[in-house]
């Protein structure tokens, strides 16, 4: 019976123990510290303003080298942004300003008009994408569209040096040829980095959409004439 009673209370012999005073029972508990992780050391908290707009200028042109040399590549869906369609779109606004077509009677193109129909064209393929089961995410595939208007626009710029030498037959041909090789640049550009984000048997659908959005845009720079 009093082994069993002992047995049941194994931390009874505990009770006569007394810790003398001459111990030291404190201390500092340090905890150690684990491995610095990824968004530590990417952290922009602490860094310069100047440090930061460097950078995002170097990713923009980076993108931009990547849409001047089409490739399979995750370059425009890894670090996606929206600094570099929004300039393009500005800028392909502001040069289709102060056309011919821009009276009242004709209704060309203003610059809200040009605004709305870029940006509202990539929205629309992008939902189309993500219906028909894509990959990527929303602004993933505004980037990559935004960024690939950038061959349309430089086309835009080489069509307004020629246009200040006259608009005749000469004029159109070499314009009509520097808008559909832009346009050929763009939607090869854009299919480029968006054909693996689609399933197989549902490729063209999406295509159709980008190719239907970058012609329209080329109609309109291949249209546009100066106003005299």
């Amino acid at each position: 019976m009093a082994l069993a009673e002992e047995a049941s209370r194994p931390f009874a012999g505990l009770l006569n123990v007394s810790i003398s005073e001459e111990i030291p029972v404190e201390g500092n508990i340090t905890v150690p510290a684990g491995p610095s992780t990824r968004d530590d050391a990417f952290s922009t908290l602490d860094e310069p303003v100047k440090e930061t707009i460097l950078r995002d200028l170097r990713a923009v042109g980076n993108k931009f080298f990547h849409v001047l040399y089409p490739k399979r590549s995750s370059a425009l869906l890894r670090d996606w942004d929206l600094w570099g369609p929004l300039l393009l779109c500005v800028t392909l606004a502001l040069l289709l300003q102060g056309g011919a077509a821009d009276s009242d009677d004709q209704g060309g193109p203003q610059f809200a008009e040009v605004f709305v129909i870029i940006w509202f064209g990539s929205i629309v393929i992008t939902l189309n994408s993500k219906l028909l089961g894509g990959t990527i995410s929303f602004f993933q595939s505004l980037c990559v569209l935004g960024y690939c208007i950038m061959p349309l626009t430089m086309a835009l710029v080489v069509c307004r040096i020629v246009l200040l030498s006259g608009s005749g037959m000469v004029s159109f041909a070499v314009r009509l040829a520097v808008v559909t090789a832009s346009f050929g640049w763009s939607t090869f550009a854009s299919t480029a980095f968006l054909a693996d984000s689609q399933l197989s048997n549902r490729k063209a659908l999406a295509i159709y959409p980008v190719f239907l959005f970058y012609f329209v845009i080329g109609w309109m720079i291949l249209t546009f004439s100066p106003r005299n």
